[in-house]
């Protein structure tokens, strides 16, 4: 399922980030678009206040950043995007902790996340600490299940080829 996620709303619950920072949007749509890989998600984030002329949407891969022009808030953003998704709206998760925009999601039937559940999940999938069991570097056995892998394959000691 994809995303619709409102930035501002979800830095400040991510730790070393903070709405002041210059750097903060690009910051996460960075941690996003990892997340996104890892996860095979796509996800669309939208920041409020963008500078007059910048451009407001930019496309990094299977993340989309949507800066909405001063005068309006990703909020209303949030909610136009999921009226114009109509019916397809249920197969995307939106992520705010603002209980407008989740009513909004609500009444579109899309899925919706808080934003500290989603920061949680964020963090741990992208906690580099952490392994998972079958992605193993190497794999090792032992003299006895290197013979047993040997027998069964017909090798020979004597006759290697």
């Amino acid at each position: 399922m994809p995303y619709l996620i409102d930035g501002h709303n979800l830095i400040p619950r991510l730790p070393g980030m903070n709405l002041a920072d210059l750097d903060d949007e690009m910051r996460l749509v960075d941690m996003l678009q990892e997340f996104c890989r890892r996860q095979r998600k796509q996800a669309e984030v939208f920041f409020d206040n963008a500078p007059p002329g910048g451009t407001r949407l930019r496309n990094f891969g299977l993340v989309i950043a949507r800066f909405v022009r001063q005068g309006r808030t990703a909020d209303q953003a949030i909610h136009e995007r999921l009226e114009r998704l109509g019916r397809t709206a249920r197969n995307w998760t939106v992520v705010s902790s603002d209980k407008a925009v989740q009513a909004s999601a609500r009444a579109r039937q899309a899925q919706f996340l808080s934003s500290e559940i989603f920061a949680g999940m964020l963090l741990e999938a992208l906690d580099t600490t952490r392994r998972d069991p079958g992605d193993q570097d190497s794999v090792s056995m032992s003299a006895d299940e290197l013979d047993d892998w040997m027998n069964l394959f017909g090798a020979d000691e004597n006759n290697p080829g």
